[in-house]
């Protein structure tokens, strides 16, 4: 029996916004995609701060995602 990984990663693109499940700290959930590849750079769009997550981890985390701002 063969089994088939059905996983397919979600489609991030710089400038992206996403809104994460759980509240950062300063009260924000909205972050700005920085980074692309095995790790996903953040920047929270209230207070600014910086973040690597793995790509694994940001898929389990993710509410919503909004196209380019730019």
């Amino acid at each position: 029996m063969l089994c088939y990984n059905l996983f397919v990663p979600l489609e991030i693109a710089l400038n992206d916004r996403v809104k994460l499940r759980k509240q950062h700290p300063c009260g924000g959930y909205e972050w700005t995609v920085t980074r692309l590849g095995a790790d996903i750079g953040l920047k929270c769009d209230t207070c600014g701060r910086y973040i690597l997550i793995a790509r694994r981890e940001l898929e389990k985390r993710i509410k919503a995602k909004s196209a380019n701002s730019k």
